[in-house]
This record gives C-alpha cells, sequence and structure tokens, in this order.
C-alpha cells in the first residue's frame, strides 16, 4: 500500500491559539484511535477541519496553523462561519443527522443548506485532489460527505476510494423522502468500497440503489458501467485496553488520588451497601431517547416499589447543538421529567436521578463506568453506541450488567446484554428489574464473553479490516474482471482484423448494439445502427452475424433484406446471407402449454411484468417491477420451474430482468460453432453482454477476440461500458 489519505469532518486534534502561538493536542475519540494504525503507518495524510473557522484567524496565523498541522500529517480545510452554519449546522444535521435516524418530522428541506453542502463537499474534494501525488487509497468517514466519493472518482478512477457512514442508513420508505436522494446515492456510489456498522443499514442502502437507480444488485455487490462496488458490514469497536487499563489503574488508587466523583459515589454506597446504581450517559439528542428512559425508570418505580430507595439512576447528559430548538425542547422536557421523578419519588436519604448536563473527563467516565452495577443505554435509533464497548471493557470486577436498544447497531454484536425495545416502558422496568436480580455468577459469565469479543475486534482491527477488504476488492475486481477494452488493445484489434484474410464477428443484440427498453419491442435498430451493420456487412472477406435470443420473425422482419448472416432463438435458427432460414436442430415446443400457466401466475402477483412468448421458448420479464418484488419473485419462479423443467429436457436461463425457459442443449455456443464449419476463418471476434453469450464466449476457439459489454465477471478477455461504446469501436474497424 502506498499513501493513504483520511478524510473526515475534523481533524484528530485540537488546536488551541494563545498569544499568537499554536498548541496541539491529538483528539481522544475512538476514529482519532483507529485511524492513527493506518494514515500514519503508511506515511498518509489527515484532511479535515481544524475546528477554527476563517474569520478567527489572520493570514499569517493561517499559515502558521498549515504548517504546525503538516508536522502532524494533517491537512486543514478551512470553512468560513456561513459555511460551518448551512454545511454542517444545516443540511448535516438539520437534513440528513434525523432523516436516517426516522426523525422525519425534524428533518428541513433546505435548497440553500443544500447547496452549501455541494459545494463544501467540492471544497474538500479540491484540497484532497490537491494532494492526491502517490496516493492510491481514500477512505472517506460520516455523512457529512455523501457527494464526496463521486467527486474524487470522477477527477481521479485510478484511485481506491472506501467510504463509511458512522450513522444508521435508512430504509427505502424513509430515505425517498429526500427531495435530493439521487444525488447522495451517486455520491456514495463513487466509493469501491461501502462500509456499515450493520447488515441491516447495508439492506437498506442496496434496497435503495436497486429501487432508485436501477442497478443489478448480486449479493454485495453493486454493477456499475465501468466498475463494480462492494458493500459490507464492519461493527465499530473501541480502544479496549485503553479502558481495560485505565479501570484497572483506578481500582488501586489510594484514597487521597480518587476523583471527585468517585469519592461521592462511595460516601452515597457507605450511608446504604445494597444500593445499585444504574448508568446513563449520552450525548443529549433527540435519537438516544432520553425523555423515554425517564420514563420507564418512573415506570419502574412506580411497579416495583419494593426497589425504591435501593435503586439510582446516574443520568450524564452531554450537550449537543445548543443552538437548536429541537434540543433547547428536548433539554426542557428532560429536566422537567428528573423533576417530576425526584419529586415524587426522593426521601431525606435517596435521591432516584442524579442528573449531570455537562462533559466528563475521561477519568470521571472510567469512575462512573467502575462503579455502576448496570448500564442502562436506550437509543430509539443509534448506528453503533461506543457507551455499551466502553462500559463492558471498563467492568474490571467482571461484574455488572447492561440493558440495551435492539435499536443500537452494538446490539447487533451483544447479545449477551439484556436486548430492549426502547419504545417499551413496561420491558425496560422488567429489564431494570432482571439487571437488579442476576446472579453474580451469570454476570461474570456474560461479561467475560463480552470482553474478549470487545478485546478481540477493537477500533485498530475494525480499521485494518476495512483497508484489508478495499485493498482485496480492487485486486479482486482486476484479477477476475475483463481487460478494460484501453486505446492500445483497441488499436491491436484493429490492426489484426485489417491484416486478417477471413473474419467473422458474432454480435449479440439486445444490451449489445441497443440499450434494453421497458418492452422488448420498442428495441427496433435505428438508422445508425443499421449504417454500422451494413457497412460491416459489406466489408471485403468479412462474415457479420448477428446472434440473438430473439425470435426468427422479429429478425427477418427487420433485417431480412440485408446481406448479413442471422441467429435467433438462442441457436435455433440461422440464416446465412442470400439464403433461407435453417433450423439447427428439430426441437418441440408442445410444453409450453403446460409451463405456460405457472408463469401467468407470477405476472398476475407482480406489477409490471409480462411474459413475451417465442417459437421455442417462453419469457418472462421483470424490468417494469418494482426491483426487489422482482428479483424476490425471479427466485421464487425459478424455483418453482426447476423440478418442472427436468422431466422435459428444458433449461431454465437468466438474463438481463428476465428469466427465459427453452430447449435444453440449444445455445449461442452451439450456433457459432455450425457457422464456423462454412469457412475457415483466421480471425473471430464475438462481443455480448449477459450469460446467454457466455456459452458463445466458452465455445469459440481460444483466439477468439471476446468482448463482454458492461461490468461483471466473465469468460470474455476484452470489457467495453455499453452499447454506445460497441457503436464507436465497430464504426474504428469500419474506418
Amino acid at each position: 500500500m502506498n499513501k493513504v489519505l483520511i478524510i473526515s469532518n475534523r481533524l484528530p486534534i485540537q488546536i488551541k491559539i494563545k498569544d499568537n502561538e499554536i498548541e496541539v493536542n491529538p483528539s481522544v475519540g475512538g476514529l482519532a484511535t483507529g485511524m492513527k494504525s493506518v494514515y500514519k503507518q503508511h506515511g498518509g495524510s489527515w484532511i479535515g477541519w481544524p475546528g477554527l473557522v476563517t474569520e478567527e484567524i489572520d493570514k499569517h496565523l493561517k499559515e502558521k496553523i498549515v504548517n504546525k498541522l503538516n508536522e502532524e500529517q494533517c491537512i486543514p480545510v478551512f470553512l468560513e462561519n456561513k459555511e460551518l452554519e448551512e454545511f454542517y449546522d444545516g443540511y448535516s444535521n438539520k437534513t440528513i443527522w434525523p432523516l436516517f435516524h426516522y426523525f422525519m418530522q425534524f428533518t428541513e428541506y433546505n435548497f440553500k443548506n443544500w447547496q452549501t453542502y455541494v459545494d463544501v463537499n467540492q471544497k474538500y474534494a479540491d484540497v484532497i485532489l490537491e494532494n492526491a501525488d502517490g496516493v492510491d487509497t481514500i477512505w472517506i468517514h460520516d455523512y457529512h460527505f455523501l457527494l464526496l466519493p463521486n467527486m474524487i472518482k470522477q477527477k481521479r478512477p485510478d484511485i481506491n476510494v472506501g467510504f463509511f457512514l458512522h450513522i444508521p442508513f435508512p430504509s427505502f420508505e424513509v430515505f425517498r423522502i429526500l427531495p435530493w436522494r439521487i444525488e447522495l446515492i451517486e455520491g456514495m456510489l463513487g466509493a469501491d468500497l461501502i462500509g456499515f456498522h450493520t447488515y441491516d443499514y447495508e439492506r437498506h442502502f442496496l434496497s435503495c440503489v436497486r429501487r432508485l437507480l436501477g442497478h443489478d444488485v448480486v449479493l454485495n455487490q453493486i454493477s456499475l458501467d465501468n466498475r463494480i462496488v462492494k458493500v459490507d458490514a464492519f461493527p465499530m469497536g473501541i480502544d479496549y485496553d485503553k479502558f481495560q487499563e485505565a479501570a484497572r489503574d483506578q481500582s488501586h488508587r489510594s484514597i487521597g488520588d480518587k476523583t471527585d466523583i468517585r469519592k461521592e459515589i462511595e460516601k452515597y454506597l457507605l450511608s446504604a451497601p445494597d444500593r445499585k446504581l444504574i448508568l446513563s450517559i449520552d450525548r443529549l439528542d433527540y435519537s438516544k431517547g432520553i425523555p423515554n428512559r425517564l420514563r420507564a425508570f418512573e415506570h419502574f418505580l412506580e411497579k416495583y416499589p419494593q426497589y425504591r430507595g435501593k435503586i439510582t439512576l446516574v443520568m450524564l447528559a452531554v450537550p449537543s447543538r445548543i443552538s437548536v430548538e429541537h434540543y433547547k425542547q428536548m433539554k426542557s422536557e428532560v429536566d422537567e421529567l428528573v423533576g417530576k421523578i425526584n419529586g415524587g419519588y426522593a426521601s431525606i436519604n435517596w435521591t432516584p436521578v442524579w442528573y449531570f448536563y455537562r462533559s466528563m473527563s475521561f477519568e470521571s467516565l472510567i469512575e462512573l463506568y467502575n462503579s455502576c452495577d448496570i448500564a442502562l443505554l436506550t437509543p430509539i435509533r443509534d448506528g453503533m453506541n461506543l457507551v455499551a464497548k466502553e462500559y463492558i471493557a471498563s467492568r474490571t470486577d467482571n461484574k455488572g450488567v447492561l440493558i440495551l436498544s435492539e435499536m443500537a447497531g452494538a446490539a447487533k454484536e451483544m447479545s449477551e446484554a439484556i436486548i430492549i425495545n426502547p419504545n417499551n416502558f413496561g420491558e425496560i422496568a422488567n429489564a431494570i428489574k432482571e439487571a437488579i436480580e442476576m446472579p453474580v455468577e451469570e454476570q461474570n459469565e456474560k461479561i467475560k464473553i463480552l470482553q474478549k469479543r470487545l478485546q478481540r475486534y477493537n477500533v485498530e482491527k475494525w480499521a485494518q479490516d476495512f483497508m484489508s477488504a478495499l485493498q482485496k476488492d480492487s485486486s479482486e475486481h482486476k484479477t477476475h474482471l475483463a481487460k478494460k477494452l484501453s486505446v492500445t488493445i483497441k488499436n491491436d484489434i484493429i490492426a489484426d482484423f485489417k491484416n486478417a484474410k477471413k473474419k467473422i464477428l458474432f454480435l449479440d443484440y439486445d444490451g449489445t448494439l441497443v440499450a434494453f427498453k421497458k418492452k422488448p419491442s420498442d428495441a427496433f435498430p435505428d438508422e445508425d445502427l443499421f449504417n454500422i451493420l451494413d457497412s460491416l456487412g459489406k466489408k471485403e472477406n468479412t462474415d457479420l452475424v448477428l446472434i440473438s435470443g430473439r425470435d426468427k420473425e422479429t429478425f427477418n422482419k427487420w433485417f431480412g433484406d440485408k446481406s448479413y448472416n442471422l441467429v435467433t432463438d438462442h441457436g435455433v435458427w440461422f440464416r446465412r446471407k442470400g439464403m433461407d432460414w435453417k433450423i439447427i436442430e428439430q426441437l418441440n415446443s408442445d410444453w409450453k402449454e403446460m409451463i405456460y400457466p405457472y408463469i401467468e401466475f407470477y405476472v398476475d402477483r407482480t406489477p409490471g411484468t409480462f411474459i413475451e412468448e417465442k417459437n421455442y421458448s417462453l419469457v418472462w420479464h421483470y424490468r417494469n417491477a418494482d426491483p426487489e418484488l422482482g428479483i424476490q419473485r425471479a427466485m421464487e419462479l425459478k424455483d418453482e420451474l426447476t423440478s418442472l423443467v427436468s422431466n422435459y429436457n428444458l433449461e431454465i436461463m437468466e438474463g438481463n430482468k428476465v428469466i427465459e425457459i427453452k430447449n435444453s442443449g440449444i445455445n449461442k455456443g452451439r450456433a457459432a460453432n455450425h457457422l464456423l464449419s462454412f469457412h475457415n476463418y483466421d480471425y473471430i471476434m464475438a462481443i455480448g453482454d449477459d450469460w446467454t453469450d457466455e456459452f458463445m464466449f466458452e465455445a469459440l476457439p481460444k483466439e477468439t477476440v471476446t468482448i463482454k459489454v458492461g461490468l461483471s465477471q466473465t469468460l470474455a478477455k476484452y470489457n467495453i461500458n455499453s452499447p454506445e461504446a460497441v457503436r464507436i469501436f465497430l464504426k474504428s474497424l469500419i474506418e
């Protein structure tokens, strides 16, 4: 691996300016920790906003900041106040954040904010491209830069681009609400590898790609015109050793070295040794479900009065986006709920809720993790929730119980926790009771399993896995895909074609010479195509063959008066130029009467689909159906037909959004070899786009120039992007 660039909204450092002097300190966040092993080891750089707006610094100071950051392998992108307000506070956090967390009622659709979001993404792209010399990998992070991957890929297609989304990706029904949904999806698809925390987010993204853009998705791979994008889940870890060691260190401290919060907790517990503490730590954000958590705790106190005076909720709410109205309202709501609970249930020596509205130092957080018997984390929607992992890592005594919302990404890999629905107050109350009463032996067993998993898959392993997958995917695609038809290769092919004494060209029709249409009957040849084919058909010592799954009647209508060879029905009929139609092999089509009702049943169940009946095959088209429903029904139809076709010597062929049932053993490969038997050709070329053409690529002699249209794994030697590119290539053969 050569140089790597890491891109995020903020740089992994904190800048302080005092008396015109610049002080730089490393950030302590999980992303900064995980990326250290990636970008510094490979001589890379980190690009992001340094935390200072342009209006705050003069030209001289700006130069000093740049130089200081360069020493830390960081490159700043400076933003103005207006950009920060409309890009970060505006579109990122008033549009994407609420919508992706399913809070549609808080989502704003402001065109000015959107335009600034585009401009800032472009600003980052410009800085990246200025520093891209010698770079082979770029890793872009989070929802602030959904457009950035494609901006980079458009200018530098040779660079591997990775993108990781640290928040949830919503379902199609939610994502489709966005006016700029197409632009955002296309922006993300500029990446070669797109990562999410969980498979659910990955599945939602792939669904949007199918439904909004119509791209083919096979497993977790998206086929674009000129490359393949892979999508995968990489659950983010934490710096496990850091939390474990800090917790061990604090547990061995003398009384004089303990933090104030630890002293207060020990003093509190001294008066009531059996009292248990429940920990709640979150940013004060509507996605975290803090009001619901308080209501559930109140429900617990009402439902299980025997625990009043024996349990205390320690709630730390870290201030977040305090200037935004929604957050102000939520702060007031939380304050009122805390006051209501404490006012309704407190006694002289017991306060039900300890409420802290502030940030805390790392040391104080470790004290809280280490002191509380239960962690109660109930986000309504959360990309991952690293607090859950930090709590488990800090439990050096192997005791403690984690109650975790099923809506947090972490729930997918922490099944040993008590998993709850954050909107079900009764379930949360029961979970608190279960946690209080859980035997120590059971706590030990679950904590050890969780700790082993978190230690093994920490934040560095997460980063390494993503980078390894990005490099692997790049090399695999280069290995398993056909070579791109470059200018050099193209010139060599043209030269060989020109010098050959007797040549033959096999050209598929749909998807190769013409783009797919909603109805097959609409994909008729245009004047430009006729000119290309006529010119090729008239070339000296050249035999042109159109070889297609189309029926004989259609091809006879379109090309019956032309001076080139025709093969139809996937190789059943053929017509050499100037001669009559002949059948390669006699076939029986009586089976269609039996198969037709099965396919018709799926037409009735799947809007937008239809049956095309050919002489020797039946075709079910689902190009116009809902993409996901079409794929599901195609799998069902294929499964249902599989047992039938074997009894009638039939086979099922899956083309581009079609399923075709035809007589077994007949294919383009056999037909092509049949035509080769009429002459001794010293030059053979075949061009096709789907897997029905793979029979032809496989059956023709090894020296054949085989070209696949579109990007996918193939037996062909070369790859070309589209039918438009095929026409340009054929014109070069003519010239």
